[in-house]
């Protein structure tokens, strides 16, 4: 049997993270694996810090979607990859790589998954976690000053001048794609349990 491949997308701060969490505990680290798509960001150590902090992170072109797209195959073809690994602090790629092996559930979260057809194509289930930008916001001033390293002034800076625009652009029109939309953030329990209850009857071919 061929991987399952869920998709979970969303804003910037929405609970993505809360909610691939959330299927992991239910499913068991030795059924499902994750995979981010912000691992794919473009490898930019050939250029300046100043070259670097100009780019649009959040615009489709700054990830490498088609390795990522790449890794998926290969995956579901039951052989083992080398996901990227990035330093969100410099902006560049680390010269390490992260083992995956195949997994019964592969589960592919980032913010533009659902924009891309070929990407989307590799998704059995596709999931968007919905969440008020006001709550998305202070998540990810949060975050990006506590895991990132980034002053309050660069966070809001980014979000006004690229993370908005783009989210509007790009990330909230993508949500017509899921099959799946959770309300209300990652802790919404009864999303989740349908999710892992729909995930579990694939794998027993109900």
């Amino acid at each position: 049997m061929k991987p399952i491949v869920l998709g979970v997308a969303g804003g910037s701060g929405s609970g993505k993270t809360t909610v691939v969490r959330a299927i992991l505990r239910h499913l068991g680290g030795a059924a499902a694996t994750v995979i981010h798509h912000d691992s794919y960001y473009r490898d930019t150590s050939h250029l300046t810090q100043a070259a670097r902090l100009a780019i649009n992170y959040d615009h489709p072109d700054a990830l490498e979607t088609e390795l990522l797209i790449e890794h998926l195959k290969e995956l579901r073809a039951g052989r083992a990859v080398a996901v990227p690994m990035y330093d969100f602090a410099a902006h560049r790629r680390l010269p390490d790589c992260e083992h995956i092996e195949p997994y019964k559930v592969i589960i592919v979260d980032g913010l533009l998954i659902l924009w891309d057809p070929a990407l989307r194509a590799l998704m059995d289930i596709k999931v968007f976690v919905d969440t008020d930008a006001d709550l998305r916001f202070i998540r990810r001033l949060e975050r990006d000053i506590m895991e990132r390293g980034r002053s309050t002034e660069s966070v809001i800076e980014q979000y006004t001048r690229t993370v908005r625009p783009m989210h509007l652009e790009f990330v909230e029109p993508s949500k017509r794609y899921a099959d799946v939309i959770f309300p209300g953030g990652g802790h919404n329990d009864v999303a989740v349990d349908m999710l892992v209850t729909k995930v579990r009857a694939i794998l027993n071919g109900a």
